[in-house]
């Protein structure tokens, strides 16, 4: 294999020092032709504003007032040796993968000075080499004699940034801060760029947060279009993601209007859509919106009247909801289904449910086909308010219809009746279910819960084992705690001890008035109770890790003795990762952070959760991510068994529509072949 030498190379006879200097010249004169300045990058910077039609960003030219890099031209130095051995660098260095750069660069650190590496790293953004640029530049200040250089270092970020490579352009930018810099306007604006042209939740996060910094750290006014973008962005995303960013959308609102900027009317329906989808209104800030649009003269579009109509039936505003309405129906296209919905819960909300129905009806003449969540919002209204015949009536229209998704409405009716104490229909309902779609844990909670009720305890342990042997269902803290009390008030004080022990080790919470018995109970018998369990990894467990690392799982360093968590993370468009991230949920129930969390219970499981740090997973960060990179453990070869190569496949694995089977590996080239051979 061949190797770069670390010395420079040798020159033919013809060639001298001055002939390589003057290919560096020649270089730099062909860039001056395409408009780049042999003593200063220019910077293109550019700012982006939202397509009326497609949404889409666009770059227009924008300048910012950047600091000059002062470098030391390749002429001025008084060494021929130092000028040549520079400008071999200069030709050599962009030719070489980074470990290379690292190893060349490392090669001449005798000799080499800051002004020589800011040389080299200026030449390459010069000709447009921004990665060659922070080679020399991440080598640079690794070095002794390093002193930070606030203009290299924003020109670098600057550059690297408008190539939407923001993970290296943050470095950058962390690096001046840590320095007690504040960095440049165009360094803020072109990495809140960068973040929000990359796809993932994590990045919109952090383009929020350098945007907060922009104006409270630097004390900047943000370009108008910068503001619309970063607005656009959030308000782009599904309402059930959107919801946690009302905060920052006010703040980007709050910046508008005290820097005197022209406030668009998406600004202001896009505010009152976020509001509309909040847990709980505020009222006064909406109407407050509102008069702000009548103000400024602008129109209420149909969106913004959904909005409205969306929060007026959160609170019950009826007046304002039928004001809305009319406004609605002199809009071109009609009356969508959805405002039907909500004006649907508006009634709802004050107690008429008979009138919820009559517009269900209504909705019903006028779009013709009612599709299931028009069923499904009926039936929960009705089963809330405990119209038992209606609801039933409804239900079963809404299984004729040959319509899906009856699952949730179900849970309605299984809780009216649980809470009516009508449990000879919660069973019948219960099998009907089983038979007319798939059960989830909310389901088989109730039913549990009424047999439980009933003191059928036999039973309810039936349905225990199936929820337990069930990946897809599982149990819950809610669960457990109903079979122990079926346990304790019977007094089957050996299988409630046995159920007590198995919460102990998942980490259910156990209930305070059955714990109170469980003491009674243990200090009667002279038995301890166990309050505190020590965490061990099952071989189960082991396998599970090592399949999922395989196929691409996270472990993390939680910074302090040697700590080490594991991240998580599920694709939601994945059918196999939807149950899969149920089970892993389970199966590590005691080692994630949030086990008492409110997702317990429910069978929205988060797409991605954590470990609590422990030092039982370095090993395995040891083994699969090795100085941060993921690698293939030289051992390999004896972990892989079926259960493995079964997880690997469903985390990191698919299948080709010819039935051939792929599974997913990261690692170096080497890691790779030495998988596949001792597999």
């Amino acid at each position: 294999m061949k190797t770069t030498p670390l010395t420079p190379r040798a020159t033919s006879p013809g060639t001298s020092i001055k002939h390589l200097v003057g290919e560096l010249e020649t270089e730099t004169e062909t860039d001056n032709d395409v408009g780049v300045d042999s003593n200063e990058i220019e910077l293109h910077n550019f700012d982006i504003e939202w397509d009326k039609n497609g949404g889409e960003m666009r770059k227009i030219d924008m300048q910012f007032d950047s600091p000059v890099v002062e470098v030391t031209e390749l002429e001025e130095l008084p060494e021929n040796w130092r000028r040549s051995k520079i400008a071999w660098l200069c030709k050599e260095l962009p030719s070489q993968k980074r470990p290379t750069q690292i190893r060349l660069l490392t090669a001449q650190k005798k000799w080499m000075q800051q002004q020589d590496a800011t040389y080299i790293a200026h030449h390459f953004l010069r000709i447009r080499l921004n990665d060659a640029a922070f080679s020399v530049y991440k080598w640079m200040i690794q070095q002794h004699w390093f002193r930070f250089d606030f203009a290299l270092a924003t020109k670098l970020a600057d550059c690297i940034g408008r190539e939407r490579k923001f993970a290296k352009c943050r470095e950058i930018y962390d690096d001046i801060i840590n320095q007690g810099r504040v960095p440049s306007e165009s360094t803020f604006h072109i990495l809140i760029v960068a973040y929000l042209s990359a796809p993932g939740e994590d990045c919109l996060k952090e383009a929020c947060e350098i945007y907060y910094r922009m104006i409270h750290l630097g004390a900047y006014h943000p370009r108008l279009s910068l503001h619309n973008a970063l607005f656009r962005a959030l308000i782009s995303k599904p309402a059930i993601s959107a919801k946690p960013y009302l905060k920052q959308a006010e703040f980007i609102f709050h910046n508008l209007a005290t820097c005197g900027l022209e406030i668009r009317e998406e600004i202001y329906s896009g505010l009152l859509w976020l509001h509309s989808h909040q847990d709980t209104i505020d009222k006064e800030r909406i109407f407050y919106l509102l008069k702000e649009m009548n103000l400024r003269k602008i129109p209420e579009t149909k969106d913004t009247l959904l909005s409205i109509l969306r929060a007026c039936s959160k609170v019950g505003e009826v007046d304002e909801a039928e004001k809305t309405w009319l406004k609605l129906l002199n809009c071109d296209g009609g009356i969508s289904p959805q405002a039907y919905m909500y004006k649907m819960g508006v009634y709802a909300e004050v107690g008429d449910p008979l009138k919820s129905l009559d517009i269900f009806r209504e909705m019903q003449k006028q779009c013709g086909q009612i599709n299931n969540v028009a069923y499904q919002k009926i039936i929960e209204i009705m089963c809330n308010s405990q119209e038992v015949q209606l609801a039933e009536s409804l239900m079963k229209e809404f299984v004729g219809s040959g319509l899906k998704s009856l699952t949730t409405s179900y849970v309605d009716l299984l809780n009216m009746y649980y809470k009516l104490s009508l449990h000879d229909k919660v069973e019948s309902t219960f099998l009907e279910c089983l038979d007319k779609c798939r059960p989830n844990r909310a389901i088989y909670g109730i039913y549990l819960d009424s047999l439980v009720k009933t003191s059928n305890i036999e039973k309810a342990e039936s349905i225990f084992k199936q929820m337990l042997e069930n990946e897809a269902i599982g149990v819950s803290s809610r669960s457990c705690n109903s079979l122990l009390s079926g346990y304790l008030a019977c007094g089957d004080n050996a299988k409630a001890e046995k159920l007590y022990r198995f919460m102990r080790q998942k980490k259910y919470e156990v209930e305070s008035s059955l714990m109170e018995k469980l003491e009674y109970l243990f200090t009667s018998a002279k038995k301890f109770i166990e309050k505190y369990v020590t965490l061990k990894l099952t071989p189960e467990q082991r396998e599970i890790l090592v399949g999922l690392l395989l196929g691409g799982l996270q472990i993390e360093y939680a910074g302090e003795k040697k700590l080490h968590f594991v991240h998580f993370k599920f694709k939601d468009d994945s059918g196999i990762h939807t149950i899969l991230k149920r089970h892993i949920y389970n199966e590590f129930h005691e080692w994630l952070q949030h086990s008492n969390g409110s997702t317990d219970d429910s069978d929205d499981i988060p797409s991605e959760f954590l470990t609590v740090p422990h030092t039982c997973f370095g090993f395995y960060a040891h083994q699969f991510w090795a100085e941060g990179k993921q690698s293939i453990p030289k051992l390999i070869h004896r972990w892989l068994t079926p259960r493995v190569l079964a997880y690997w496949f469903m985390y990191g694995g698919y299948t080709t529509p010819n039935g051939d089977i792929f599974l997913k590996v990261k690692g170096s080239k080497d890691d790779v072949e030495r998988g596949c051979l001792k597999h």
